[in-house]
């Protein structure tokens, strides 16, 4: 199963940026994230992202 980008936006609704990858993980665990979901951010570099934008852009790197 692929995780959809409107997956992603609703395991994260309510997050406040900056983030770090870490961050992302432990709240898509606590919001129902999917195994699939958990392993693409965990898969993403351990920076901090300042906002949506930048989230969506190191997602799309992945893709």
């Amino acid at each position: 199963m692929t995780v959809t980008g409107a997956q992603l936006q609703e395991y994260l609704a309510g997050l406040d940026y900056p983030v770090s990858r870490e961050d992302l993980v432990r709240w898509g665990q606590e919001n129902g994230a999917s195994t699939e979901a958990l392993a693409l951010l965990r898969s993403l570099p351990a920076v901090e992202f300042g906002s949506p934008a930048e989230l969506g852009e190191a997602l799309d790197m992945l893709a």
